[in-house]
């Protein structure tokens, strides 16, 4: 069974991350799904960007700690679930790419 583990072994803890916070949090799941959470308590900024490796980068901000390691946690499961429906590494066409469209979407609308 694969489970999230942190990312690089946690070797990103304390950098700077893509949205400009520091990387508080960051995990993996079988190379395939990363979810990053950054804080920048000076500005009241949180950010969960996520990734599904060649299909999905998805980025959400908060303003509230609270707020930002919920949706970390509740996006944990679907993105599992999202997986499941997508071939590893990305679409290998174009017609493949848009059957995969609702099902990105649907994620999408779900975690605005």
């Amino acid at each position: 069974m694969t489970a999230w583990v942190p990312f690089d072994a946690g070797g990103s803890i304390g950098w700077m991350g893509s949205q400009g916070g520091a990387i508080a949090r960051d995990e993996d799941f079988a190379g395939q799904l990363r979810l990053t959470y950054e804080a920048d308590e000076s500005r009241s900024f949180h950010a969960v960007s996520c990734s599904v490796a060649g299909w999905l980068l998805h980025h959400r901000f908060f303003d509230q700690a609270e707020q930002a390691i919920a949706a970390f946690d509740a996006m944990k499961p679907a993105l599992e679930a999202l997986r499941a429906h997508l071939r590893e590494g990305g679409p290998a066409s174009a017609d493949e790419a848009r059957r995969a469209g609702p099902l990105l979407a649907a994620f999408l609308a779900r975690f605005p």
